[in-house]
């Protein structure tokens, strides 16, 4: 594709490593800036800058947060004896708008996967160990994808936690067998929730 300009060339570039945004779409996004104002584009720019700047990370969930702690953990109105583990934020997010669940959350970072190099080393697995050990957890929901990597993570959580006394449920299978978490609609991500049955390995 041949561009009228190096900065504009610069910026598709950019933009076309976002998943799911090609350069063509990416070109629509860089044409579309040109027409916006200066002040709304530098706005965009410094807010993106600022994300990656000033944004901070949960000490107890690994939850994106502006401060030490997120609004969930700091909640008083969450259950903080209930503890949902999810692979990652998005996960948190489609979970939220269900509505459907008032405890507390634990952000592994990813699941196991060996072909992908990623080991339980790589994940929020001994703060998780901390936390069932430390806290007042009373269940422990696996909220995770439905794949053979999220299956492999819950197994490894099971067996970590094995003579504990801490209920360990996950949520029901209304979610589809090698369906992604974030891609499931809000009534049946909610219903796997309100229908979690007891892990057993």
């Amino acid at each position: 594709m041949n561009y009228p300009s190096q900065l504009i060339e610069d910026v598709v570039n950019e933009l076309s490593k976002f998943p799911g945004i090609g350069k063509k779409s990416a070109l629509r996004m860089v044409l579309h800036l040109l027409k916006k104002p200066e002040s709304e584009v530098v706005k965009l720019g410094e807010s993106v800058i600022n994300l990656r700047k000033l944004i901070n990370y949960c000490k107890r969930c690994h939850n994106v947060s502006d401060g030490d702690f997120c609004r969930i953990c700091s909640s008083l109105k969450r259950n903080q004896q209930q503890l949902c583990v999810v692979e990652d934020l998005r996960d948190v997010m489609a979970i939220e708008n269900t509505s459907q669940y008032n405890g507390i959350y634990h952000i592994l970072g990813g699941v196991i996967s060996p072909i992908n190099g990623i080991g339980p080393d790589e994940l929020n697995f001994v703060s998780l160990i901390n936390r069932v050990q430390n806290e007042k957890i009373s269940e422990l929901v696996l909220a995770l994808s439905a794949t053979p990597e999220g299956d492999t993570t819950a197994f490894y959580i099971s067996k970590k936690l094995n003579g504990s006394k801490v209920q360990i449920s996950t949520i029901s299978r209304g979610i589809a067998i090698g369906g992604e978490l974030e891609y499931a609609d809000e009534i049946t991500l909610g219903r796997s929730i309100l229908a979690r049955i007891p892990y057993k390995t």
